[in-house]
Formats: C-alpha cells, structure tokens, sequence
C-alpha cells in the first residue's frame, strides 16, 4: 500500500468549499499535456455527443445526539440513512450505526432526545459487523431527518455556515452519510452549458456510506473489504451510455454504479464492487473527481482508472496550490487503460 501513499499538508485540505460553486479549479487531464482551468470551464472541455452522468443522491442527516437516562450524551452516526420507505410516522427501524463511547453504552440502554428524558426514541443493540458498529432501532423513522444534522467528513474542523454547499445542486433522493464530493463544484449555469454543447446530461443514484473515508489498512489491498452500497441506474441512463461519443462520468460514486451496473446486468440494488488494479473498464470514459485521501479505495479506483500517471497529477496539483480532498478542487482525467466493448 506503500504505492499509494502520498505527503498531503494539512494546509492543502480544504476546510470551506469554492465561492462559488464553479470557481474551483480543475486540473484537465483528457490528453497527454496537463492544462488548468476552472469548473465553469467544463463545458468548453466536452463535446458534442458527450454523455455527463450525475449522482442525484442527496445527504441525509446522519449525525443524531441523544442523551441516556443519566444524562449522559450520546452520539449516533448512522452509517446508512434509515430507508426511505420506512414505513409511516411513527413505525420503528433498524440501522446500523456508530455509537460514540460505544463500550460504555451497553446493549439495551434507551436513548432520549436532549429536550424530552421522558420518552425514548432510540435504543442501542448489539455490536454488529467492523469497526465498532452497532444494531441501533430508531422508536420513529423520522428522528434523523427531524433531529440530525449532516456529518461532514473528519477531516473538515470548520462549521458550515449554509448546510446546501454539502448538497449538490441537482441531488434530489435522500439517502446518503456523505455528498458525492465532485458534484459539489457544478451549478445549473455550468450544466445548461454543457447542454447547450451538445453534452447529454443523465444521472444515476448510489448513496454514498461512510466506508467512503475509510483507509485501505495493512499492505495488500486484495484484503480490504468493500461495505456495499445502495445503487439504481435507469435504463436511459444506460442507453445514453451505449450510444454515447464519451461517456464522462461526474465522481466515483458514478463509476461505481455505472460499473456495477454492467458488470452485474442489474441495474439497481448494492454494490461492493472493489475496482482496482486491472479492472475491466466496460462504460467509463472520462471521469472528473477531487483529490482524494492517501491510501484510500477511491484512491485504488483513480489508479485503475488513469494508471500510474495519477502520482505525477497529484504532485502537479500540490505544486499548483490546488485545494484536496470533500471540499478542495477537482480534475478531468481520461482513462488510460482499455476497456472491453460497451
């Protein structure tokens, strides 16, 4: 894994997002030279008979603080948003979260909302899969959505002073811990240009989880275990794709749900794909991402994806002074590996 590490500086992790939107910078890596520009640049970098595809999943709450009988606080991350059918106001849910100080809550202990001790909405089960998660049944469905605010990722110290620019200007279908970080720097304005080029705009949904931030450990990558994640892609979607001149895909959530999706023959349910090394390639051909975590599976799939050229990219872009990682900038990277027939 050493081959996918990288000094990062803490001064180059942005702690706000681009004001606005589309002033981020964008690294263009389509062809062998590397050129800068802007996010509202993007339209003048497609061409006609382009297909831009899109995450329309929207963030949902995730972070609840509660409280025990005692008082105590008690903080939830859900790992999944609660479903989005789950039932009528009032019908209880399992999820799976991560519980604050989860050895001195033990299995059974009710938890209270801060302003009512009186009655419980939440009760903490047993631990349940990695890394401290636990079976947590929410007494109503709505508690997050009601109750709970977005959970930045923890890299980011600094409060958001309008909670939208952690949402993408098109995400429409709640259901995801963390924003598809890409789309974050396009705005309408950018998008009717790149329709008005003659781009194809379509759109898929996989809800991003919180395994998004977490780190590749140990020194081969094979051993590294995928969460899975809720996906759908319409079959227009995937028609525009078959017929398209490029198909440019807006982060890897994106390529993620594109990929399952051909890979499997299914065009909805979950996904733990793992692309990495030689992976086959079958829809993507252009992808725009951020910069991402050293070590990290999104780091493993911008190596399948663009090759060992990443490395050169990112020490550019550190040299430029670009911004990393949710809230820094972005680039626009062809593929470099071939991939089987679309």
């Amino acid at each position: 894994m050493a081959s996918f590490d990288y000094p990062l500086p803490e001064q180059a992790i942005a702690q706000s997002p681009a004001e606005p939107r589309s002033a981020a910078r964008l690294l263009i890596a389509t062809h062998a030279q590397i050129r800068h520009t802007e996010v509202g640049g993007l339209p003048s970098e497609l061409e006609p008979g382009d297909v831009l595809v899109l995450n329309e999943t929207r963030v949902s709450p995730a972070r609840i603080v509660l409280r025990k009988a005692t008082g105590g606080a008690v903080e939830l991350l859900l790992v999944e948003p609660a479903p989005r059918a789950a039932g009528e106001a009032g019908t209880a849910v399992v999820v799976e979260a991560l519980v604050r100080r989860s050895r001195r809550v033990a299995a059974g202990t009710p938890l209270f909302l801060p302003e009512n001790p009186s009655r419980p909405v939440a009760e903490v089960g047993e631990p349940c899969g990695e890394g401290g998660r636990r079976q947590v049944t929410l007494f109503e469905s709505s508690v997050a959505e009601e109750h709970g605010v977005l959970a930045l990722p923890p890299y980011i110290h600094r409060a958001l002073s309008d909670p939208e620019r952690y949402q993408t200007v098109y995400g429409r279908l709640p259901g995801s811990v963390a924003a598809p970080t890409a789309g974050l720097h396009l705005t309408d304005a950018v998008l009717a240009a790149c329709r008005a080029r003659g781009v194809k705009i379509v759109t898929v949904d996989l809800a991003v989880g919180l395994d998004t931030f977490t780190p590749v450990r140990g020194d081969d990558p094979a051993e590294h275990k995928m969460h899975s994640e809720r996906y759908a892609v319409p079959e227009a979607t995937m028609a525009a794709c078959s017929a398209a001149r490029r198909v440019v895909a807006v982060g890897t959530t994106t390529v993620r749900a594109l990929e399952s999706a051909a890979a499997s023959g299914e065009l909805e349910g979950r996904t733990s794909l793992y692309i990495r090394g030689d992976y086959p390639f079958r829809v993507v051909d252009v992808l725009m991402t951020n910069f991402h975590l050293p070590r990290s599976s999104l780091l493993l799939l911008l190596d399948a994806f663009a090759g060992p050229r990443w490395r050169e990219l990112y020490q550019v872009a550190l040299e430029a002074g670009y911004r990393f990682l949710s809230f820094g900038d972005a680039m626009l990277v062809a593929r470099a590996r071939p991939s089987g027939d679309r």
